[in-house]
């Protein structure tokens, strides 16, 4: 769920939730961004775009699973992105490298391999004062550079992100506060699917949670990609693929622990 301003935001929670409930679930909002393709006077945001050369330190080795490199699916400049953080941004990595496994290596080349979230992507920073262009090692894919503009926005989290001891909810008439969210918030809900987000919530109306949570709290939404016909990438039927990191991590800077998930239909 996203909305453009927190007075709104507030008003639609309580105006639907009640007013205790309403605060709660407001109070877990995060800012993000919607990543568009340049259209009209919009200018790309930094150096933020999906597909193209990696920037990456120079020296850096390029990422690999299982001796199959890794394909680059997105840059993004948090100094760019920083001043609509804020205090959601704890450290200044400069560029984040996003990579993941290109969908279309056979299955049977890497299936004698362990497979986990945090082995098939990686999240490599770089200072983006001496970040070079690095092209992809055969065989990884290289999508076409596109660089995007980051619309900031304020986002809640998906019904299925949400866990009962978030919200108050009547236990006799629902049962979770996922429930609670489904039934009350409406049309609000997962509102960017189909898009590509970064930070923020996650869209998971997959009726499953992508957001891990742990002792530090729910884990830190990096990047959400959607199908993209025109980059030339499809995760499985109507798929989405997820990048997270654990908020501890995300705090110390450590990107080793982000993680990929990914859901169809």
């Amino acid at each position: 769920m996203e909305f453009n301003d927190p007075a709104g935001m507030l008003r639609v929670c309580t105006e639907r939730l009640g007013e205790k409930a309403g605060r709660q679930f407001a109070a877990l909002a995060r800012r993000g961004f919607r990543l568009e393709p340049l259209a009209d006077d919009a200018q790309a945001t930094g150096r933020c775009r999906l597909g193209g050369p990696a920037l990456l330190d120079p020296g850096t080795p390029w990422p690999e699973y299982g001796g199959f490199p890794l394909s680059l699916h997105a840059v993004l400049d948090t100094d760019a992105l920083a001043p609509w953080l804020g205090d959601e941004l704890p450290v200044r990595p400069g560029l984040l490298n996003v990579f993941y496994l290109d969908p279309d290596v056979p299955y049977q080349d890497y299936r004698h391999l362990e497979i986990s979230g945090t082995e098939v992507c990686r999240v490599i920073p770089a200072d983006p004062a001496r970040a070079v262009e690095t092209a992809a090692p055969e065989p990884a894919r290289s999508y076409p550079a596109t660089p995007v503009h980051a619309a900031d926005v304020i986002m809640l989290p998906d019904s299925w992100d949400v866990e009962n001891s978030d919200v108050e909810f009547d236990e006799d008439e629902h049962w979770g506060a996922s429930s609670l969210i489904l039934d009350t918030m409406g049309g609000f809900d997962a509102n960017t699917a189909g898009n590509h987000c970064a930070f923020g919530w996650p869209d998971t109306s997959y009726a499953s949670a992508v957001t891990d949570r742990d002792a530090d709290g729910p884990a830190i939404h990096l990047l959400q990609l959607a199908e993209d016909g025109e980059l030339g990438w499809g995760w499985g039927d109507a798929g989405t693929m997820y990048f997270t990191i654990p908020a501890k991590a995300f705090a110390a800077g450590d990107f080793s622990k982000a993680k990929a998930d990914m859901r169809c239909c």
